[in-house]
């Protein structure tokens, strides 16, 4: 019998491509990794993977076995989560990791409403950007992750997990007051000569702040970088900078800096599981909450 965790770290090598990832992925060290890996090989009876270089590459086994793996892990989650619906109700910790840029808006209200709904339920808040919360999720560090995403990028969901659409987040355009006229004339191309203050790579908001001003006809010079965007709105109208970013964090611009709707579809806050949990009553009780059932 194949060993599920032992499988979880082929699959995440196949994903990653480097033993010292997929080893910080779960807080181990790469020879816990490598030991995991030939202990894998023995119980399936073929060579998984094999070195190049100073790494390690999937054989046509190992990439047959890996692929094999989310499939299992989904009949597992399924099996868990139908035990647990015979528990009488939703119980014990559940824990939630939350886009910074939600805590306000889904993250209290959430934490409110189970606290009436359900007090036996105890969840806790974890403030983590998706490219955070995606990996802890799959890992099973979180039960449910408030996160977002943006059509325009195309980018896929992540396997393993589904994702229940929450509600859109207009993207809007913080600038300094001076400039809303150039901009009311002239569209984003009037300010393809300002500084620009992005949040650090990698970031979708970041890209979507590339892909919208490289639509425009210009590369953005970003000339501060701010993982907190909210404060990095102070920053607009002291460095006559410009910025793009979620609605969610525009209510309160400050004095000189003036906000401004983009046109167009921006993200979509939503709450990701592992597929499979759905059915679980803690994570079917937060879902209810946050889709207003």
């Amino acid at each position: 019998m194949l060993d599920v965790k032992r499988m979880v770290i082929l699959r995440d090598l196949a994903e990653h491509g480097r033993v010292t990832a997929v080893a910080d992925l779960h807080r181990v060290t790469p020879s816990a990794v490598s030991q995991q890996l030939r202990a894998l090989e023995a119980e399936a009876g073929a060579v998984l993977v094999e070195r190049e270089g100073r790494g390690l590459r999937l054989t046509p086994a190992g990439t047959a076995l890996a692929a094999a793996c989310e499939p299992v892990l989904d009949a597992l989650e399924r099996a868990e989560g139908a035990v647990r619906a015979l528990d009488a109700g939703p119980v014990g910790e559940l824990l939630v990791g939350c886009a910074p840029s939600a805590l306000a808006t889904v993250a209290a209200p959430l934490v409110a409403a189970l606290a009436v709904r359900h007090p036996g339920l105890r969840p806790r808040i974890v403030q983590a950007d998706p490219e955070e919360a995606v990996p802890q999720l799959r890992q099973r560090r979180l039960d449910l992750a408030v996160t977002y995403a943006y059509p325009l990028l195309g980018a896929p969901p992540a396997r393993g997990t589904t994702a229940v659409p929450l509600f859109d987040d207009p993207l809007c355009l913080a600038l300094p007051e001076t400039l809303l006229p150039a901009y009311q004339r002239e569209g984003l191309a009037a300010l393809r000569d300002a500084d620009w203050i992005s949040a650090p790579a990698p970031s979708s908001c970041r890209e979507m702040l590339l892909h919208a001003c490289r639509n425009a006809g210009f590369t953005p010079r970003i000339a501060h970088e701010c993982a907190d965007l909210r404060a990095g709105l102070w920053l607009v109208t002291a460095g006559r900078a410009a910025s793009i970013l979620p609605g969610l964090l525009c209510d309160a611009p400050p004095p000189g800096t003036a906000v401004v709707e983009l046109p167009g579809r921006g993200r979509t806050l939503e709450a990701l599981v592992r597929a499979g949990t759905q059915a679980r009553p803690a994570i079917a009780a937060a879902l209810a909450v946050l889709t207003g059932r």
